[in-house]
Parts: C-alpha cells; sequence; structure tokens
C-alpha cells in the first residue's frame, strides 16, 4: 500500500525544483556572457536563492553549468523535432534540422556563443543535439538516402560543419545567413553521399515559417532569450541528471 504525498510534501518537492530551476537560469546567463569563472556566490546571489540551498542539487559549480547547457540545448533539440515531426524523407529531416540550427546563431546569439563555447562537451553529450543528429543520420543510412561508413565519423563532420558555420557568421555579421547555411548544408549532405542535385533540391526546399519557430520558441520560455529553448524547466530540471535523452524516431 503506498501513502499519498502530503500537501508540505508537495510544496517542497515544488520549492525544490523553483530553486534548481532559477540555479540553472542564472547558469545560462553567465555561460551566454562568458562568465563561467565567477564564484559559487555570485551565482545564487544571481539567482536569488540562499548559498546553502546550492549545494541541495549541486556538488560543484561544473556540475551546475553541465547542468544548465544540457538542458538548453535539450531543449532546442525538442523544438527541432517538433518542427521536422512531419517530414518522412530523413535525409530532408536531417537538412531541415541543420538549416534551421544554422539560421539560429544569428535568430538566438546567446544559444549560439553556448554551442561554440561547449561544442567538445555537446558533441559526446547523451542529450541535446548530438544524439538528435546520430539518430537523423542513422535514419538517412538505413532508408538508403545516405552513404556513410562510420557513423561517428559523420556526426563529427557535421558537428564540425556546424561549428565553423557559426564562427564563420559570428566573424563576418554581414554575411548572409540563409545562403551560407544553405551551401553549408549541400555540401555536408554531398559528402554523405547524395547527389550534387539532389542536395541543390532538398537545400532549396521550404523550412518552416521563421514566424513559427518563433511562436514555437514563446512556449519554451522560463526566462529571457536564451530561456526560451527550455520547456517546462521547472519539471525538466527536477531530477539530477537534468534532461532526457533523445528517443528514435518511429
Amino acid at each position: 500500500m503506498t501513502t499519498a504525498p502530503t500537501p508540505s510534501g508537495n510544496r517542497l518537492e515544488r520549492r525544490k525544483a523553483r530553486t534548481r530551476a532559477a540555479l540553472i537560469r542564472a547558469a545560462q546567463t553567465l555561460i551566454a556572457e562568458g562568465r563561467t569563472h565567477v564564484p559559487i556566490l555570485e551565482i545564487t546571489q544571481a539567482a536569488d536563492v540562499g548559498i546553502g540551498s546550492f549545494y541541495n542539487h549541486f556538488e560543484t559549480k561544473e556540475q551546475l553549468f553541465e547542468a544548465a547547457i544540457e538542458a538548453v540545448m535539450d531543449g532546442y533539440g525538442q523544438l527541432l523535432d517538433d518542427l521536422t515531426g512531419d517530414i518522412e524523407d530523413p535525409a530532408e529531416v536531417f537538412a531541415c534540422s541543420f538549416r534551421l540550427t544554422g539560421r539560429l546563431h544569428r535568430l538566438e546569439p546567446e544559444l549560439s556563443r553556448v554551442f561554440l563555447n561547449n561544442v567538445l562537451r555537446l558533441l559526446n553529450a547523451d542529450s541535446g543535439l548530438a544524439p538528435r543528429a546520430r539518430r537523423d543520420i542513422k535514419a538517412a543510412v538505413d532508408a538508403g538516402r545516405f552513404d556513410v561508413d562510420d557513423l561517428d565519423v559523420a556526426v563529427t563532420m557535421a558537428g564540425g560543419a556546424l561549428l565553423a558555420l557559426g564562427q564563420l557568421l559570428h566573424d563576418q555579421p554581414e554575411r548572409d545567413v540563409e545562403q551560407t547555411t544553405d551551401r553549408v548544408t549541400e555540401e555536408l549532405l554531398r559528402m554523405f553521399g547524395v547527389t550534387a542535385a539532389a542536395a541543390r533540391r532538398i537545400c532549396g526546399l521550404p523550412l518552416p515559417d521563421l514566424a513559427a519557430p518563433q511562436m514555437a520558441l514563446d512556449q519554451y520560455r522560463t526566462g529571457p532569450r536564451i530561456h526560451d529553448l527550455v520547456p517546462e524547466l521547472d519539471q525538466r530540471t527536477r531530477a539530477a541528471g537534468g534532461s532526457e535523452k533523445a528517443e528514435p524516431r518511429t
């Protein structure tokens, strides 16, 4: 026989979730500002929580920053899943996600900086963009759309291309983000065995309406800018892991 949670217990859990969410939001802001060497006291002040509360959730600030990065990238990964859910061709799914993410470097520069500053960690993460890229590339290989011998190499190539694209767009703010992103996506598809004509066709397909992603971002809102991409942060960050792994498409 199980005992129903008491109202006081529910309040305690909600308070813990709010505290953890506040710490992660503060960490995301500091990461976007490039201020990851601040003392824990400054983090708790930014989160408006007591310093003792920090150690109820995290052992070190590095652990907090890792949870913050994984949460925001997994939130964006879920957004991509929503936007590409109706696309049947796995090659088009991969291309659409890459084209949208390239445009994100201009749409959400704070999130872009998080990616650029933590790309090596993100490429090896169990959640976020890397497992989704692996899933989509594998689906394209299984469907005969990609010719890839080593999945790890393919994911690394995609991550490296996205990193280089983001840096290029930051270094050259006058560069057309849409043309540049689509050109990089086209070349990446060709490296994965897609013919030049097919790659050009795929990269010429219309993307989800840019107003639609912005409306979707609003649904992910838990704070300013970077936090737009973290869905239901209070619930998602309650567990120590902080984020969920990408599930295979069916």
